[in-house]
């Protein structure tokens, strides 16, 4: 195929700026989305870089104007194995990212306090940042702060928990539906065909990640397993001491307990409650999140099963969405999603390691 002239192997702005016959300083507003340019030129603009097929070399044009991104990870501050590996992430990424001219840095806020998270977010100077990364409950008050950031043109991602209400640009992390549905499979099938009931630990109901595990859990017992009953959760604020506090209640009960689904954080309570109250036939656990307390639960064979997410990737997917997003070029859907990882005794992956390739 023979190229025109109009067409070479490889374009610059130059060439742009020649087809669409306008100056380098036009092109160059253009690309990098700036005031002062008619609507008209910069649609022939970007009709010269589509007839082309320029793509632009952002690293370079970054590097040649000294940017630096600059990505806030809003954190909950609990008493949270998993969320201590996520700031452990932040933590060892933010030193190799320096040498890539990003800078990433945290905060933690009360977990399930909507109104101190949507204070934190108006707090965020949009000068400072180019991209924040929020963990925490999707309320009207969260939402009505993201739409603030937004409107300053500071990217949002929400992590671990959705918040699809809210003008974020993008969701990291697990189908939380999914990995409900999951643990339902496991529990069903680890009982088999008996008669009792199942207990499942929650954080709390205003978390939407919680909230959605529950629905696709029992949304599969309800269909697949009629023969197990599903109680009311048991909210324990992702808090091991409450935890402690609450099992022995639902236990005291007349209730046949066969299995519990700890579908959020605060295990060490309920590792502390099986340790203290040993049964002949201990019930089926199935939990979240691969953890040092987790997998130290498994190999004793006190939980069943983890059904985990990758922490690094969680991170990594964030900062470069967050980093897309201030660059406005697209993302690779196959690389960001997150997966769903089911843990047995059997299949643990190595204490430091377990983190996928991505």
């Amino acid at each position: 195929m023979k190229v025109s002239r109009d067409t070479p192997l490889n374009p610059t702005v130059n060439d742009i700026a020649r087809v669409a016959q306008v100056s380098l300083a036009t092109v160059d507003r253009v690309l990098n989305e700036r005031p002062g340019v008619r609507k008209v030129t910069v649609e022939k603009v970007n009709r010269a870089i589509a007839h082309l097929g320029y793509v632009r070399d952002t690293a370079a044009a970054n590097l040649a104007r000294g940017r630096i991104y600059r990505f806030l990870f809003i954190l909950p501050a609990t008493n949270n194995e998993f969320v201590e590996l996520l700031q452990e992430q932040i933590a060892d990424l933010s030193q190799g990212l320096k040498r890539e001219r990003t800078r990433i840095s945290h905060i933690r806020v009360p977990a399930f306090d909507p109104m101190a998270l949507a204070d934190a977010i108006d707090a965020i100077d949009p000068g400072d940042v180019d991209g924040v990364a929020i963990f925490g409950p999707e309320t009207p008050s969260v939402r009505d702060s993201i739409s603030k950031l937004r409107g300053h043109g500071v990217s949002v991602v929400s992590l671990v928990a959705d918040i699809p209400s809210s003008e974020r640009n993008t969701y990291v992390g697990i189908d939380n539906i999914a990995a409900g549905r999951t643990a339902a499979q496991l529990m069903g099938r680890f009982l088999g065909p008996v008669t009792g009931e199942v207990l499942v630990l929650t954080g709390s109901m205003l978390a939407r990640d919680h909230l959605e595990r529950r629905l696709g859990f029992d949304e599969v017992m309800a269909r697949d397993f009629p023969n197990l009953n599903i109680m009311a959760s048991l909210e324990g604020r992702d808090d091991p001491d409450l935890i402690e506090r609450l099992l022995p209640r639902a236990f005291d009960t007349d209730r046949n307990i066969l299995g519990i689904y700890s579908s959020a954080a605060g295990n060490a309570g309920l590792v502390r409650h099986l340790q203290n109250h040993p049964q002949a036939k201990p019930p089926v656990i199935i939990a979240h999140e691969l953890t040092p307390l987790s997998r130290a639960a498994l190999k004793d064979e006190r939980f069943d099963a983890v059904i985990s997410q990758d922490s690094g990737h969680l991170i990594r997917s964030a900062v470069r969405i967050m980093r897309a997003h201030s660059d406005n070029v697209p993302i690779n859907p196959a690389q960001e999603r997150i997966r769903i990882d089911v843990y047995l005794k059997e299949n643990l992956p190595p204490d430091r390691g377990g983190q996928q390739g991505d």
